[in-house]
């Protein structure tokens, strides 16, 4: 399977269980609780995740005109259940164009932004991005087990 069907398949898989997560808040404000150690909370990470796949992949590689400002990701709080809801699908339908848009080819090219401090190629990027959307989706299901009351 080529990486380009992988990442597709990674995305949708974790954007569809990110949805889920967030639809399974049985008490729509605890998504905005933190606690003790917890700092960021369900909603902030949701953000924070739709505010770094519209940016990277959206904006750099679908060239949509998504403008980003990762400091209202982690400041907003009280976004109705339902706003993130859509917002994810939004994301999703984002990601899937730009994953489309893409060949095999344009994973060996380098991505267009420095972002590590260095260079890398636009199919690490990728990589890279789906693991940090599984890290902070598990955050999230932990959150919800933990603080959703």
């Amino acid at each position: 399977m080529a990486l380009i069907e992988t990442l597709k398949i990674l995305y949708n898989r974790d954007l569809d269980k990110l949805k889920f997560e967030i639809e399974s808040y049985e008490n729509e404000s605890s998504l905005w609780i933190i606690d003790k150690n917890i700092s960021n909370s369900a909603g902030n990470l949701c953000l924070h995740l739709i505010g770094n796949l519209n940016t990277y992949i959206g904006a750099e590689i679908g060239k949509t005109d998504y403008v980003r400002d990762r400091p209202l990701e982690f400041s907003s709080k009280d976004i109705p259940k339902s706003e993130l809801i859509s917002k994810i699908e939004n994301t999703i339908v984002v990601v899937n164009n730009a994953l489309d848009s893409l060949t095999d080819e344009d994973l060996k090219k380098k991505y267009p932004q420095i972002v590590f401090e260095k260079e890398m190629t636009t199919g690490f990027f990728l990589v890279h991005l789906s693991t940090h959307l599984a890290y902070h989706l598990g955050q999230i299901n932990y959150h919800r087990r933990l603080l959703d009351f």
